[in-house]
């Protein structure tokens, strides 16, 4: 039994004095005050995918958000072919599965020296996108995302596109965060300002 406890304790320092200061250096995010407004600052680092590992529950079939980008979502990929790459930005697993099953999200991208943003979707491990408009750099839009039986619907700046969905009804869900790529990580830092709203 003590051989077994100190096995255990051996482990927990371990993770305790190695995770979290990788956790800090892979994972910055910080929430920006700004009078009432308050948004969390994602920032995905240079040579990176992620902004953050959390994963959070999705209790409703709709959410709505408010997103802002600056001039650092403006890149060139290492390789041309992947320019077109897309790149996510919020959105939820669905059907009882994980996000390469069945999934929603705005996906985003640098393209054709234009800030464009999309629906992508997977539906039974078939991914499907579709382009829905352009935005600017440094103005806020409302971004809203809703499954309904059978379909997903995009909302954005007057736009909407449907999607086909693989399930109906509310089910169990987990939240998607933003993620570069594709193929490539970040070339270099990018900041995403996102708020919830309710």
């Amino acid at each position: 039994m003590f051989k077994y406890t100190l096995y255990l304790a051996y482990a927990v320092a371990c993770l305790v004095f190695t995770s979290c200061d990788k956790i800090e250096k892979i994972v910055p995010k910080e929430v920006i005050d700004k009078g009432t407004d308050n948004f969390t600052s994602y920032v995905i680092p240079e040579n990176n995918h992620f902004t953050s590992n959390n994963i959070g529950l999705v209790t409703s079939n709709k959410l709505k958000f408010i997103v802002k980008f600056d001039e650092s979502a403006e890149y060139t990929t290492r390789d041309k072919a992947n320019q077109a790459d897309i790149n996510k930005l919020y959105g939820f697993s669905d059907c009882g599965t994980d996000h390469q099953s069945n999934s929603a999200r705005f996906g985003w991208r640098w393209y054709n020296n234009r800030l464009e943003i999309l629906a992508y979707t997977y539906k039974d491990q078939v991914r499907a996108d579709k382009f829905i408009t352009t935005v600017d750099f440094n103005k806020e839009y409302e971004y809203e995302l809703e499954a309904q039986d059978s379909k997903y619907i995009f909302k954005l700046d007057g736009k909407t596109v449907e999607m086909e969905r693989g399930c109906n009804g509310n089910t169990s869900k987990y939240k998607l965060f933003p993620y570069f790529g594709g193929d490539e990580t970040a070339p270099h830092a990018i900041t995403i300002q996102i708020k919830d709203l309710p």
